[in-house]
């Protein structure tokens, strides 16, 4: 079988050693490759587990310490704020764990790089609670507390750099965190306001909303000032209104979000159908089946209306930056009818439905294309019915939905199935809809499997690969030759910079073998975090 779009192998391939390869050994798995899987999703190792958070500590984090002892601290800084700011990560923990250890490493330049990057990686309250949180547990045990000279300018500088109008929605909206409070912040780091509005914003947040009156009162103030005061004054009138048709004005004049209501103005259907206007999309596709439940989406209601062609509008789409996987496993889950605790049920709307899978065609223009050769392989040796942990999609729909994303986003994909000890026809196309390419999957009968097949089909077919996904079922991966060996024998044949990613659906984490190559990577379950992953090194940054 030869699938249409393939590239012939050339002689003339470019094989570019990457950055963190070192000397004649381009495929060594270096500290800053293993630096940049931590960073990416919390562990060096070449194993990515699926809505796993992992262990974010000294012994976890060997190769950053490695490189801070080498004196490469600033380098490591530089890191952080590529991977942070990128949106490269899948989450964002190791992230501030790392940057808290540089900033008490012993070199001074290091910890100078690291304070000043705190306003570039912490973008919100969570994610500075989350920094000043780890800088307490790593000096736990140690005499020296952690608010130096350094740490107070950095946090300081958090305050008094950020917009004021902004700043005020962000100290109401995420008031505490991991047992940090604004007012510790402020107190602590001893800030001096930069200007009349960051003084009144921390003068609240200190002292309270009487103190600001009584302050503000009959003072002549500049415009913005003015607009923080008529800010929070709203903040405050609906913290104690308890009229549900003013808190419903004051949420839609204003755009108020949930995190500043009060708990018992969210009993209300209405003030969460005033909620549903503005929240953001990716907050509202997870409590769709929730707002069906409490009947506050209704079926043929203007309200649930509203909120269809809010889901499936491209402006939306477009402005949320939402993946079509994200909106896939928000699909399958309001269809299950059920939330993950049992606890949750409600009857799925069908215009909701027909809403999310027209969104979930739409939002393909969101994914940027890599530009690199992609063989995307099938597993059909067993059945596709298991469901993908900790999700309510069928591996069969997952492996479709994958296949799709890559023959629809890039140019150069072939798209392979292979069973009975051989790659079998498989006809997905990028215009297929996700039933059409699931049917596509299913009806290929299934039979033994090697895992590398559709290396050894590349190799022999002369097509040159940058990149394999393999997708199995199989709870154990099996391979009549050895992976590693059968990807050196298709870069050497090619000359291409050929990596491989063996993506266990239903597996709960083992790797594809022993193995110190850093093209390989293992996937297990999957995850909207497991693109993030084959794109990161699709692009060689592990």
């Amino acid at each position: 079988m030869e699938p249409s779009g393939s590239t012939k192998i050339s002689s003339s391939s470019n094989h570019t050693q990457n950055s963190t390869g070192v000397g004649g050994c381009p495929w060594e798995v270096t500290d800053k490759a293993r630096l940049c899987r931590f960073l990416c999703y919390g562990s060096e190792g070449d194993i990515y587990t699926a809505r796993e958070e992992g262990q974010l500590n000294m012994e976890s984090s060997a190769a950053l310490l490695s490189l801070l002892q080498e004196g490469r601290g600033a380098e490591v800084v530089e890191e952080i704020k590529r991977f942070s700011q990128d949106g490269r990560v899948v989450r964002l923990g190791p992230s501030f764990f790392a940057l808290a250890l540089c900033s008490q490493h012993s070199e001074l330049k290091t910890r100078q790089a690291a304070f000043k990057a705190v306003k570039e990686v912490c973008r919100d309250p969570a994610h500075l609670f989350s920094f000043i949180q780890n800088k307490k547990e790593l000096k736990e045990g140690m005499k020296c507390g952690i608010w130096g000279r350094a740490l107070r300018k950095a946090v300081s500088d958090w305050y008094n750099e950020q917009d004021a109008m902004s700043l005020a929605a962000a100290v109401t909206k995420c008031k505490q965190r991991e047992g940090w409070t604004h007012q510790d912040l402020l107190r602590l780091s001893h800030t001096k306001p930069a200007n009349e509005a960051i003084a009144l914003i921390s003068k609240y947040v200190t002292k309270g909303w009487k103190e600001v009156q009584a302050a503000y009162a009959d003072k002549e103030n500049s415009e913005e000032v003015v607009k923080v005061l008529s800010y929070l004054e709203v903040v405050e009138k609906v913290k104690h209104s308890s009229d549900e048709t003013e808190v419903i004005s004051l949420i839609e004049e204003h755009k108020l979000e949930r995190e500043q209501l009060l708990t018992d103005h969210l009993k209300s259907k209405q003030v969460w159908r005033a909620l549903l206007k503005e929240m953001p999309l990716q907050s509202l596709l997870r409590i769709l089946g929730k707002m069906t439940s409490k009947k506050v989406l209704e079926p043929g209601s203007s309200e649930t209306q509203a909120v269809c062609e809010r889901i499936q509008s491209e402006t939306v789409l477009k402005k949320a930056q939402i993946h079509p996987f994200s909106i896939l496993l928000a699909m399958e889950n309001y269809k299950r009818g059920q939330g993950y605790q049992g606890k949750t049920k409600w009857e799925p709307d069908s215009s909701i439905l027909k809403a999310m899978d027209s969104a979930f065609y739409k939002s393909f223009m969101n994914v940027e294309p890599v530009g690199k050769r992609f063989v995307v392989a099938v597993d059909v040796s067993t059945s596709l019915s298991s469901i993908v942990p900790g999700t309510s999609i069928s591996t069969a729909v997952a492996a479709a939905a994958i296949t799709m994303i890559f023959a629809r986003t890039e140019a150069d994909t072939d798209v392979l199935a292979y069973s009975e000890g051989a790659v079998v026809p498989c006809s997905i196309t990028a215009d297929m809809t996700l039933s059409e390419a699931t049917v596509e999957l299913v009806k290929i009968p299934s039979g033994s499997t090697d895992c590398t097949l559709p290396i050894a089909w590349a190799t022999e077919n002369e097509k040159a690969v940058d990149v394999f996904i393999i997708l199995t079922n199989n709870p154990l991966w099996m391979f009549a030759a050895s992976p590693v060996d059968t990807l050196k024998k298709h870069r050497q044949k090619s000359g291409a910079n050929s990596k491989l990613l063996m993506c266990g659906l239903t597996s709960i984490g083992h790797a594809i073998a022993d193995t110190e190559d850093r093209g390989l990577l293992s996937i297990c379950g999957f995850d909207l975090g497991a693109l993030s992953v084959i794109r990161n090194l699709a692009q060689d940054l592990f």
